[in-house]
């Protein structure tokens, strides 16, 4: 999840860094160099038992693997409850463990994925869901709106970094201030289909887990454009992760759209 998050924060400094030089943005060509050498070369294989704070999505990242293929393998329709003491297996050509995937100690009920920081989700216990924060002192310096009109399924953290928003695949997302696409791609491992908008007074915005993605980077794009539909890319379940930063640091998108 570290990784991710490095990952990300590469690419908003990357997308202000191409806004203040007032250049056109490219797309990231190489999105995973901070992955080891043999972490981008090597197949996860064998087995993994599940420790106290394990994810599925944790677990996931650390071996280099989609979750819906760790799920797969292991037979997991419902990923928010895992086990300690759970043998999990990482690849097909590993006998599923005695029993089936199944935990040796009392279930400890964890959060699914979600990227990104997106996310999920994000390598935490689950905990309650805020739906509500204190507004931001800059909150009125851009026309915020919501991006998808879902209920909140994660709630903003220093790991999430963001909110995730529960809805139906194919349903829409749309930006949530006027801006320019910063970048629209699936390149950023653990968030699937991203897109980053750009907009005044340094903020950026962030949608993750997208099942298509219908602008381009160098696009300008009005508050409440259709820019994406939302969907289920490195994830288990219809999400849409969404961030707002502010010259490069997190803040809790609650404190900045209106309320509902």
């Amino acid at each position: 999840m570290a990784r991710t998050a490095l990952l990300l924060a590469v690419l908003l400094s990357a997308a202000v860094l191409s806004g203040c030089a007032s250049r056109s943005a490219r797309a990231p060509v190489a999105d995973h160099s901070n992955r080891s050498a043999s972490a981008a070369t090597a197949q996860a294989s064998g087995t993994y038992v599940v420790r106290a704070g394990d994810t599925l999505y944790k677990i996931a990242q650390s071996h280099g693997m989609e979750v819906s293929r760790l799920a797969q393998l292991n037979n997991i329709t419902d990923p928010t409850q895992l086990s300690i003491g759970q043998v999990l297996r990482l690849d097909g050509n590993t006998p599923m463990p005695a029993g089936g995937s199944t935990a040796t100690t009392s279930p400890v009920k964890t959060s699914p994925a979600s990227g990104g920081s997106a996310g999920p989700a994000a390598g935490e216990a689950a905990a309650p869901v805020s739906t509500s924060a204190s507004r931001a002192s800059d909150a009125g310096l851009i026309s915020w709106g919501w991006p998808s009109g879902g209920k909140i399924i994660q709630g903003f953290n220093s790991t999430t970094k963001g909110i995730d928003i529960e809805g139906a695949v194919g349903a829409p997302v749309t930006a949530a201030a006027d801006g320019k696409v910063m970048y629209a791609g699936n390149g950023v491992r653990g968030l699937g289909n991203l897109i980053l908008l750009g907009h005044s007074n340094g903020f950026i915005t962030a949608y993750a887990h997208n099942q298509s993605l219908l602008v381009k980077t160098g696009e300008t794009v009005k508050k409440g454009a259709k820019i994406a539909t939302l969907g289920q890319s490195d994830t288990t379940s219809p999400r849409l992760h969404f961030e707002i930063r502010r010259r490069g640091t997190p803040v809790n998108p609650l404190s900045y759209l209106p309320a509902r």
